[in-house]
C-alpha cells in the first residue's frame, strides 16, 4: 500500500479508512489486507484457498459424472443479466469472490465431461491439472535460466525427447513452446524466410523477391494468417488440391519468377483428420531447396503410438514440426511445441540482445537463457504440465491413451457407415479420430429433389447442435466444407470417453433430429 496515512472514523456503525485522500470501507481490507502477504495472514489465506479448492474439486467430480449436463446454456444477453459481471471501483469481500468463482464454473463448459466432443482439445488430466496449479504458484517467466531454472531445464529435456521421437539424430535441433499451433506455424514460416533470405530481418520484405508458400487446401487457416502477419500476404499462399501434383505447381511458380520458400504439409487436418504424403512432399522440397514444415498440431501425437506413427512416415525429413500435446495427449491448455531441426537458427533469426535480460557476463551457461530466440518477451510456463504427465504415464501410457481414442473413432465409423439415416462425408476409414457424417432425419431420407434435399440437410446439423446445447447432454461440432453442406465432425481426444458414450451420441442425435 505504499505509505498511506490511515485513520479511522465511525459512521453509521461502519469502519472507514482514509487512503491517499479516499474513503474506503472495511471490505477493502478484508480482501487486500487479510490475505498474504499481510502480517498474520497465513490462516486466513489457507482458509480462503481451501474454499477455492473445495469449489474446484466439486466441479471436477461433477465434470466426470455422466448424469450432469455438459453445459448449462444461456444466450449471451441472458447470461449477462443473471449475474453482475461488471467491474467496480469498490472492492468485494472474500465471500463475494467465492460466489464469483462458483458462478463462473456453473456456466462454464465441462470440457472434461466424457460426452464433450466439440473441440480437438478435450478432457482433464489430474496430474496435468496439479502441474498447472504448481505452475501458477511458481508464477515465473521462461525467458532466462536465472528466473526459471527448473522449468528451462525441463523444456530442454522434453524438446530433445520430442525431437528423438520425430527421428532427428540424437534429438539434435532446437524448439520452443509457444501460445498455440498457429504461433508455432508462424514461427516455422519466419524461420524459413530467414534461412533463405537472412537480410530480411533488418531490411524487410523490400529486400527479397516475390515469395510463395505452398500448403494443402485443407490445411489450417493459420498458414495464411502467418503469411499476412509476416507481410508475405495471403495471396502468396498457394493451396494445392488433393488431386493436384505439387511438383508441377511449384515448378510452374518458379518459371513465373516466384521464389518458393516454404511448404507446410499437414499431419492431421482439422476437419477430415487427413495426412499429407510427407515422403513425396519431402522429395519435392529437397529437389527445389524449399523449407519443409509439418503442421502436426492435431496428428503429431500419433508419433507416440507404434500402431499409428506410420501415418507420419517422412516427418524425420522435415525442417520443422508443430506438435500440440494439448490435443491428442490431453495436456491442459495450452501446450504447443515448435520443433526445429537446425540448432541455433531460432536464436539468430529472433535475437535482439536486450542487455537488461541477456547479459553476456552471467556466471552460468548462457545457452539456457532461451528468451532471445522467442518472439515474445514474457513467456508462460507451459512445459511442466507435459513433463509431469509424461513422468506419470510414461511413453506407453500416452500410447495407450491415443490408441484408445482411435479405437473409439473406428467403432463410431463402423457403427454408422451402413446405419439407416447416416451418410459418410468421404469414402474409407478415417485416418485420425475425425468421423465426418450427415444425419438424415426420417422426413428427409426420401426427398427426390436434390437441391431441396441439400437445402434442408444444411439446416439439420445446426438445429441438432442447438438442441444438444439447450438440453446440455453432449456437444459435437459441425461445419460445411467446400461445396458440402453442414455435416457433423466428430473428434475423439477425451480419455474419459467410452464405447457407451459413442452409443449415447448416436442415440441422442437421432432423438433430437427425428422430427426435422
Amino acid at each position: 500500500l505504499g505509505s498511506p496515512k490511515l485513520g479511522t472514523l465511525q459512521e453509521k456503525g461502519k469502519t472507514q479508512f482514509t487512503f491517499n485522500g479516499s474513503q474506503w470501507n472495511q471490505n477493502f481490507f478484508q480482501v487486500v489486507l487479510d490475505l498474504l502477504p499481510a502480517l498474520d495472514g497465513d490462516l486466513k489465506t489457507l482458509n480462503f484457498l481451501q474454499e477455492v479448492v473445495d469449489i474446484l474439486l466439486a466441479y471436477i467430480v461433477e465434470s466426470f459424472d455422466r448424469s450432469t449436463k455438459v453445459i448449462d446454456f444461456h444466450y449471451p444477453n441472458e447470461l449477462l443479466q443473471r449475474n453482475n459481471w461488471e467491474l467496480s471501483d469498490e472492492p468485494e469481500t472474500l465471500d463475494d469472490i467465492l460466489i464469483s468463482c462458483r458462478a463462473t464454473l456453473k456456466y462454464a463448459i465441462k470440457t472434461a465431461h466424457p460426452r464433450y466432443f466439440n473441440q480437438l482439445s478435450t478432457g482433464l488430466d489430474m496430474v496435468g491439472l496439479a502441474a498447472d496449479w504448481l505452475t501458477s504458484t511458481a508464477n515465473t517467466n521462461m525467458f532466462t535460466y536465472e528466473v526459471a531454472p527448473v522449468f528451462v531445464l525441463l523444456e530442454y529435456v522434453t524438446l530433445k525427447k520430442m525431437r528423438e521421437i520425430i527421428g532427428w539424430e540424437n534429438g539434435r535441433g532446437d524448439g520452443i513452446f509457444s501460445p498455440g499451433g498457429a504461433i508455432s506455424n508462424m514461427y516455422a514460416m519466419l524461420l524459413a524466410r530467414y534461412k533463405m533470405f537472412p537480410e530480411v530481418k533488418e531490411k524487410g520484405m523490400s529486400s527479397v523477391p516475390k515469395l510463395v508458400a505452398f500448403t494443402s487446401e485443407h490445411s489450417h487457416f493459420s498458414i495464411k494468417k502467418g503469411a499476412a502477419a509476416l507481410g508475405i500476404g495471403t495471396e502468396s499462399v498457394i493451396c494445392i488440391k488433393a488431386d493436384e501434383r505439387w511438383v508441377w505447381i511449384i515448378h510452374s511458380d518458379i518459371s513465373h519468377g516466384y521464389v518458393p520458400f516454404f511448404v507446410s504439409a499437414t499431419a492431421g487436418t482439422t476437419v477430415y483428420g487427413a495426412f499429407d504424403p510427407l515422403i513425396a512432399i519431402s522429395d519435392i522440397c529437397k529437389k527445389y531447396g524449399i523449407w519443409m514444415h509439418v503442421d502436426g498440431a492435431w496428428g503429431g501425437s500419433l508419433l507416440m503410438s507404434r500402431k499409428h506413427r506410420w501415418k507420419l512416415n517422412g516427418v524425420e525429413r522435415a525442417n520443422s514440426m508443430t506438435w500440440n500435446p494439448h490435443k491428442m495427449m490431453a495436456v491442459p491448455l495450452q501446450c504447443s511445441a515448435l520443433l526445429v531441426r537446425e540448432e541455433g537458427l531460432m536464436q539468430s533469426c529472433n535475437q535482439m540482445h536486450a542487455c537488461y535480460l541477456f547479459q553476456q557476463d552471467k556466471h552460468y551457461d548462457l545457452s539456457y537463457d532461451t528468451g532471445d530466440k522467442a518472439l515474445q518477451c514474457g513467456r508462460h510456463v507451459d512445459i511442466f504440465k507435459l513433463w509431469l504427465m509424461w513422468r506419470a504415464k510414461g511413453t506407453i501410457g500416452f500410447e495407450a491413451q491415443i490408441d484408445k481414442c482411435l479405437e473409439l473413432s473406428e467403432y463410431l465409423y463402423n457403427k454408422i457407415k451402413d446405419r439407416e439415416g447416416y451418410e459418410m462425408v468421404f469414402d474409407g476409414k478415417p485416418q485420425h479420430t475425425n468421423v465426418c457424417f450427415w444425419y438424415l432425419p426420417p422426413g428427409l431420407r426420401y426427398v427426390e429433389d436434390k437441391v431441396e434435399k441439400m437445402k434442408r440437410l444444411h439446416k439439420v446439423a445446426p438445429t441438432i447442435k442447438a438442441r444438444m446445447m439447450e438440453y446440455g447432454t453432449t456437444m459435437v461440432s459441425y461445419q460445411p466444407q467446400g461445396d458440402k453442406v453442414n455435416f457433423f465432425r466428430m473428434v475423439i481426444s477425451n480419455p474419459a470417453a467410452t464405447f457407451e458414450d459413442i452409443d449415447f451420441l448416436i442415440e441422442e442425435i437421432e432423438r433430437l433430429g427425428q422430427d426435422l
